[in-house]
């Protein structure tokens, strides 16, 4: 038998899938607690001998992993205008495993030199002005980070016709220069500054992590979990070689900290009488919502869909909501495990968190009038017609409500102007496979996307 297997660092859990490759099927999973501040060995030997009693002692042919311990890259960026360079480097940063802590536009001040230097980035994106454009701000912006300890790596990544004079200018700071990620107005041009950020990650974070201690086994340390994900939907979505995928989708991950939203979709205006504004948007886009997520970041979800309405949701009075979000909040690893007011709660925290995150992740609509009468005006993708809901994280795969909880991703006539997708099926990621599935797809996409469409279960919910 040839076997592969395959390793998620994750923040908390170091997930584990073996595989069966001439089989196409998998073998076993296992799950163990990530041991990042003492040694991370400790907890992949865990979860080894964990899978190991499960399937018995195989020899696996390769075992790559991928990582999100530690949390990603914290990054800030800076460019000439918000809505354009600066929301270019944002999309950049989003698809690649990293994560804004600041995103600064315009010229940089002394104040937002002493503010970066506070912040301690793993890494800084220096953007601004399209190709033969604007020049003065990035260079302003390099003079500025010069003055700053060489303690973080800088991509710079703007106007072609100031790139090298920004490289001199940040002469003994760690710099890469990448093409511009807008050349032109609405033009962007991101994947070498994503391979870029990939590359740092894996080099400054997963091994300052200690994942180099676990090299040992390792065949390959292939990318951030983001990108594996992103690599699984996307392989689920187009296929390859012949085999069919699922067509446009999206997946969505509910976390303790953080809601992850995916989407593979065409998203342009698909009717005649609409202008797009804005920049266009990437046909695959990752998008994380820091502030939503079921226990770290509890309270994000009811100051966004508001106590009133997770009252509604639960059934719960606003007193014992309220009291059961507080004591959620400072024991982040509580479960139900039989509560019914938790479970309730859940039920409630959860559906707001997906209709807050697909509501930010997908495009909106307005009413314009012109002097041709009423237009509508498109920002942001239109999911309408995006028929597959890909779904994973605990509040959504230990629940028997995933399908009425996943309800809320979908059209509500009470936001009309949300381009969230009309109707769709929901598939479940019980067994944690998307980012093993990822790496998979690097060495043997065929076999990746076959377990995929035999996985994933189908939920049954309709609406």
């Amino acid at each position: 038998m040839s076997a592969v297997l395959l390793i998620d660092f994750g923040s908390t859990y170091t997930k584990l899938t073996a595989v069966d490759i001439e089989n196409a099927k998998i073998l076993g999973t296992a799950a163990s607690y990530t041991t990042v501040e003492s040694d991370i060995n400790e907890g992949l030997s865990q979860g080894l001998l964990i899978l190991k009693d499960k399937i018995g002692d195989i020899r696996y042919e390769k075992t790559l992993a991928c990582s999100s311990a530690a949390g990603g890259l914290r990054m800030i960026a800076s460019g000439l205008v918000p809505e354009l360079t600066s929301e270019a480097a944002k999309m950049a940063t989003l698809g690649a495993g990293a994560k804004i802590i600041k995103l600064f536009s315009f010229e940089l001040t002394e104040d937002d030199i002493e503010e970066i230097s506070k912040s301690n980035p793993d890494i800084f994106l220096l953007v601004g002005g399209t190709d033969g454009g604007n020049t003065e701000c990035i260079v302003h912006n390099a003079k500025m980070l010069a003055t700053l300890a060489p303690e973080f790596p800088i991509i710079i990544a703007g106007n072609r016709n100031a790139s090298r004079e920004c490289e001199r200018i940040l002469e003994g700071h760690e710099t890469y220069v990448c093409p511009n990620v807008m050349p032109k107005f609405g033009t962007i041009n991101i994947s070498e500054t994503q391979d870029k950020i990939r590359e740092i990650f894996l080099r400054r974070i997963i091994k300052a992590k200690g994942l180099s201690k676990a090299s040992s086994i390792l065949t390959d340390i292939l990318m951030p979990t983001p990108s594996a994900v992103l690599q699984a939907i996307n392989l689920l979505a187009d296929g390859c070689d012949g085999d069919e995928g699922l067509g446009e989708l999206i997946a969505i991950d509910v976390g303790g900290a953080t809601t992850d939203i995916y989407s593979v979709a065409n998203g342009k205006p698909s009717h005649s009488g609409t202008v797009y504004k804005g920049l266009p948007e990437p046909y695959s886009k990752r998008t994380v919502e820091g502030d939503i997520g079921m226990r770290y970041s509890i309270n994000g979800i009811v100051d966004a869909a508001g106590l009133d309405r997770i009252c509604e949701l639960s059934g719960l009075s606003e007193k014992r909501a309220r009291e059961l979000i507080d004591y959620l909040s400072t024991h982040t690893d509580a479960i139900p495990n039989g509560d019914e007011e938790l479970e309730h709660l859940d039920y409630a925290l959860a559906s707001m968190a997906i209709e807050t995150a697909v509501t930010r992740h997908a495009g909106s609509m307005e009413e314009s009038y012109t002097v041709c009468g009423l237009t509508y005006v498109q920002t942001g993708k239109d999911l309408r017609d995006v028929k597959q809901i890909i779904v994973t994280g605990g509040s959504l795969i230990h629940t028997s409500r995933t399908g009425e909880i996943v309800s809320h991703a979908l059209f509500d006539v009470t936001n009309p102007m949300s381009l969230r997708p009309k109707t769709a099926e929901i598939r479940v990621d019980r067994k944690y496979i998307l980012a093993a599935m990822g790496l998979l797809s690097a060495h043997y996409p065929k076999i990746a996307l076959k377990i995929m469409k035999e996985e994933l279960e189908k939920d049954g919910f309709e609406k």
